[in-house]
């Protein structure tokens, strides 16, 4: 590649940089009507949705100058929108937390940009918004951190399949489960094929590198419950943060739907998905032994408010 080519890719760039950003309306020194910055909401934002987060973590992740970013906590803390608590893992550590008052500050700014994205989406159809939305898969995934980058995408032919046939796979390989538990992932597959309702469920592959890296779907419990099913990631790509991300865009997309509540069922063998259960917010609120798949097993059922 000459200088030349690598100066014309950077300009165009640089030239959907300043459309997508006068899209969304970033430019605005204040955003949606808020007396927020694009920075403020950004962090408010990151606290609203995940738990657990220090300083040094927003620092991190949003390429925050830290000293900045003390400044806009402080300013925060007196405006009570958020606290600092311990860690329970370590008492050294203090994690932000969104108050009360921050919650109920930041739900009605986030549900008005949910609302402007869905308003700007549906000015396409449904295979230009997958298409759109796959195309800012790849752009994350490529300017990603690598190796480590992969991209959520729908189900394309051929995917769903493969879903059951990895379940299957892994799970005889990892916990010793015989057909049944293959038998039900085809079941829950081909009912969710036969009976899909586009704006109350929906499943995200994961692909890395080309191939399949793990799944998920969001599924109709009653008109006020979501039910998360078949979270899988695959051996070569744990470690790299898909479970929880699938996980999250479960809670993001059911929330959107209008679901009030999230429900799930798993086994207490399945300790890494368990733990991403619960850093996710969902708390266990039933449990039973039961003989399944050719094991003596505990089931448990989690849910959470969305």
């Amino acid at each position: 590649m000459t200088i030349e080519q690598l100066d014309d890719r950077a300009t165009m760039v640089r030239r959907f940089n300043r459309f997508y950003t006068d899209k969304i309306g970033v430019l605005h020194e204040h955003l949606l009507d808020s007396a927020f910055s694009l920075t403020e909401l950004r962090i408010l934002y990151e606290l609203a949705h995940r738990s657990g987060l220090t300083a040094a973590d927003l620092a991190r992740e949003l390429s925050l100058n830290p000293g900045y970013l003390s400044r806009v906590i402080s300013g925060f803390e007196k405006k009570g929108l958020l606290e600092r608590v311990r860690s329970e893992a370590d008492g050294r550590v203090a994690q932000l937390r969104l108050t009360e008052l921050g919650c109920t500050t930041f739900a009605p700014l986030d549900e008005t940009s949910q609302r402007e994205v869905a308003a700007m989406l549906g000015q396409l159809s449904v295979p230009e918004q997958h298409q759109l939305v796959e195309a800012m898969q790849q752009i994350e995934g490529l300017l990603g951190q690598r190796p480590s980058s992969y991209l959520l995408r729908d189900p394309r032919p051929g995917d769903m399949g493969w879903v059951v046939h990895r379940h299957g796979v892994l799970y005889a390989q990892d916990y010793g489960w015989n057909a049944e538990f293959e038998a039900l992932v085809a079941d829950i597959v081909a009912k969710y094929l036969r009976d899909f309702d586009s704006s109350a469920e929906r499943c995200w592959i994961a692909e890395k590198d080309g191939k399949v890296a793990g799944s998920v779907f969001v599924v109709r419990h009653d008109e006020s419950t979501a039910k998360l099913r078949m979270l899988y990631v695959e051996p070569s790509a744990r470690g790299m943060g898909i479970g929880r991300r699938l996980v999250e865009e479960c809670l993001h997309f059911a929330k959107f739907a209008g679901y009030k509540k999230m429900l799930l069922w798993t086994n207490s063998i399945l300790v890494g998905a368990r733990d991403i259960y619960a850093k996710t917010g969902f708390e266990k609120i039933a449990e039973e032994s039961h003989h399944s798949f050719g094991k003596d097993l505990i089931g448990e059922t989690w849910a959470r408010d969305l």
